[in-house]
């Protein structure tokens, strides 16, 4: 897993951005949902960016103090309530799940075009670059994860929710009966460290694939994460 090497302002500026990002996340949800046919989540509180609406106990509290205990990154996730019923058909259902990962994909296009090469603005072979250029190339690999991840078909995950609808009754019931055990299951994946590096892998072939180079993305997440530039 994750480990953090020093509370340095770099990995404070990341943690607030993370949860900026996690509130868009779930505001995306919530925009659907409603234009699916969903009014509670007006009335909830979820249209808008008030981080304490999207504060779940396990997502937001529990599950970040268990990953700092093991020596990981503690990135908070939040939660928005859908009554299901509301939605006018299973597409909607499915719409409002892929909502989420979605928007992160959006703002990894976003940090991506900023950090490329190719569009000038950072330069990647300047050794010593601003707080702010190392702050947005941590991001764009946060956000990439933080996309693939969500897409994994594992309940409560949204790669499942996008899935789910189209399930067989009897197959969708057995799957929620799994609940949080999915994260229980996510979590002993990770822990295996072939499982792990599998994945940053994944995320490393997108990153060359868009010509996102090393300089620009990863040495700034490992230095922001991991205090070192390794």
């Amino acid at each position: 897993m994750l480990a953090i090497a020093e509370l340095s302002p770099l990995f404070l500026a990341v943690m607030i951005c993370w949860i900026f990002s996690v509130c868009i996340h779930e505001f995306a949800h919530a925009v659907v949902a409603y234009l699916g046919g969903d009014t509670s989540v007006r009335d909830r509180g979820y249209l808008g960016l008030n981080i304490f609406a999207f504060i779940h106990p396990v997502t937001s509290i529990l599950l970040p103090v268990i990953f700092l205990i093991i020596g990981g990154v503690p990135l908070p996730g939040g939660a928005v309530l859908i009554e299901e019923h509301r939605l006018r058909s299973r597409h909607w259902r499915a719409a409002v799940s892929a909502a989420g990962p979605a928007s992160n994909f959006i703002l990894f296009l976003i940090l991506a075009w900023i950090v490329h090469p190719g569009t000038g603005i950072v330069d990647p072979t300047n050794f010593n670059q601003p707080t702010w250029v190392m702050l947005l190339g941590a991001m764009t690999v946060l956000q990439l994860f933080a996309v693939l991840l969500n897409l994994l078909p594992i309940p409560p995950l949204d790669g499942f929710g996008i899935i789910e609808p189209y399930l067989p009754d009897e197959l969708r019931d057995k799957a929620r009966s799994i609940g949080w055990g999915g994260l229980i299951i996510l979590f002993i994946l990770f822990w295996n460290k072939s499982a792990m590096r599998a994945f940053m892998d994944a995320i490393n072939r997108v990153m060359i694939w868009l010509g996102l180079p090393f300089e620009s993305t990863w040495r700034f997440y490992n230095i922001a994460l991991f205090g070192s530039s390794e």
